[in-house]
């Protein structure tokens, strides 16, 4: 919604610091919850091994806020550049000895 239109919205400056401007590369997530919190672990699973590579902790309500936007922008996506084929599980080329 723009400024404009909702005249209360103040703009808010985000700073991102610069070991979290490069991002993190993941292929895998776990999700799991309590009652009052999601946590999301996003793993970078290579050969032999499997590293979390960021941990997003969240309530419910922003949970659902998170999913929406998710989905919006997915259908946004698809809409430019066609459908997505879901990938390959990561795990299923992990060897367990």
């Amino acid at each position: 919604m723009a400024e404009q239109d909702n005249p209360q919205r103040q703009a808010i400056t985000i700073k991102v610091p610069d070991e979290i401007a490069g991002g993190v590369y993941a292929n895998n997530m776990i999700v799991g919850h309590t009652k009052e919190e999601f946590l999301m672990d996003f793993i970078y699973m290579a050969p032999g091994q499997g590293i979390v590579t960021a941990r997003v902790i969240t309530s419910p309500g922003h949970m659902k806020r998170i999913i929406r936007a998710l989905i919006e922008n997915m259908q946004k996506y698809e809409a430019r550049y066609g459908e997505i084929k879901v990938a390959k599980d990561p795990r299923e080329d992990v060897i367990i000895n």
